[in-house]
């Protein structure tokens, strides 16, 4: 268990969600967080204006933390670790 806990911060997934419009980019990270472990991270990458509202709302929901937010243009990241 310990070694999955360190591969999972040591490499954070990258979800690519560039393109999805909502509710797609909610249900993508949704599910990449039921099956990452506790303490694994993953970073988002989106351009639905909307995802700025539903990812935090959705990690607000789930319990997991916010890590980081960013917009570059149109361009949302977010990074986000499973408690």
């Amino acid at each position: 268990m310990d070694e999955e806990r360190a591969m999972a911060e040591a490499a954070p997934e990258t979800l690519d969600l560039r393109g999805l419009k909502c509710p797609l980019p909610v249900l993508h990270v949704r599910r990449a967080l039921g099956r990452l472990p506790p303490g694994g991270v993953i970073l988002v990458r989106c351009t639905d204006p909307l995802a700025s509202l539903d990812i935090p709302n959705l990690v607000r929901e789930t319990g997991d933390m916010l890590v980081g937010a960013a917009r570059d243009g149109r361009e949302s990241q977010f990074t986000v670790r499973k408690t």
